[in-house]
């Protein structure tokens, strides 16, 4: 029995339902202003409780997880929509021009850390969900085309590659129809590795207010509002502090499962 993998989908699921369901019910509004209900410890009317502006916190941390969900989900797309094409052009091509700009582009990109570059490129053009989406997708390019890249170029010396080339294939059809299925269970785990990662970047735009944009929850944002009034009421930051947590921790849990699931050597180890 894989515990992480079992783990890691049941708390990825719980935020997935959570935030599918918000599209159709929540039980509050998540932008009704209610000052006489403020601060409102958790109880049978709001289970987690409610935050400054008298607004639910279980609402808000709904809606806050499609948000999250939605900018990680699509800034993941693409980081392997386009890292994996270039990783695999760069191992087709090993040694020639291209292959060097690649590697060297990515280098660049990877000498500054992915929350500055998202906070530079967000200052630039303007705060805002959009922009988050671009910032956190652009420093997922390199991430996967490293990864394509290297694991690609260990497949181009196999037998089975050599028999499609002497049978007169492309480089380009060898890659689409030999290298990149054989990869793809690699590709799989990095992405709930970068899902994450995306997550806990989009909060922590949000968090100084380069993310997602009122009225829109966030979760990071909901963090920065409670900093203030965390002796007052300690609720309102451990709410949203335990949703990033527990979401983090359960995609990272759920990639150790599939790494373990599909890799065929920690297979036979298990057994």
């Amino acid at each position: 029995m894989n515990r992480n993998l079992i783990i890691g989908a049941c708390l990825s699921s719980v935020v997935l339902i959570g935030a599918l369901v918000s599209f159709m019910w929540t039980p509050f509004e998540t932008d009704t202003v209610n000052i006489a209900a403020r601060m409102r410890l958790p109880d049978g009317t709001n289970w987690l409780g409610t935050d400054h502006f008298g607004r639910d916190l279980l609402s808000m941390i709904m809606v806050g997880a499609r948000t999250s969900l939605a900018v990680a989900v699509v800034a993941v797309g693409i980081g392997m929509g386009v890292g994996v094409p270039l990783g695999l052009a760069a191992a087709a091509r090993q040694g020639s021009l291209l292959d060097e700009v690649i590697s060297r582009l990515n280098d660049l990109i990877f000498a500054f850390p992915s929350l500055v570059i998202a906070i530079l490129i967000t200052a630039v053009f303007g705060a805002g969900a959009v922009n988050a989406i671009i910032a956190i997708g652009i420093f997922n390019i390199p991430v996967f085309a490293r990864l394509s890249r290297g694991a690609a170029l260990s497949l181009w010396q196999r037998e089975f590659i050599l028999a499609a080339r002497t049978a007169g294939k492309t480089a380009t059809r060898i890659s689409v129809e030999h290298i990149l299925p054989n990869i793809a269970n690699l590709l799989i785990v990095q992405g709930t590795i970068q899902f994450s990662l995306g997550i806990l970047a989009e909060a922590g735009l949000s968090y100084v207010g380069l993310g997602a944009q009122p009225p829109v929850p966030s979760w990071g944002r909901m963090l920065a509002d409670a900093q203030t009034m965390v002796s007052l009421a300690p609720h309102v930051a451990i709410v949203p502090g335990m949703a990033i947590v527990l979401t983090v921790l359960g995609l990272n849990l759920l990639g150790d499962g599939l790494r373990d699931a599909l890799d065929p050597k920690l297979r036979r180890r298990v057994a």
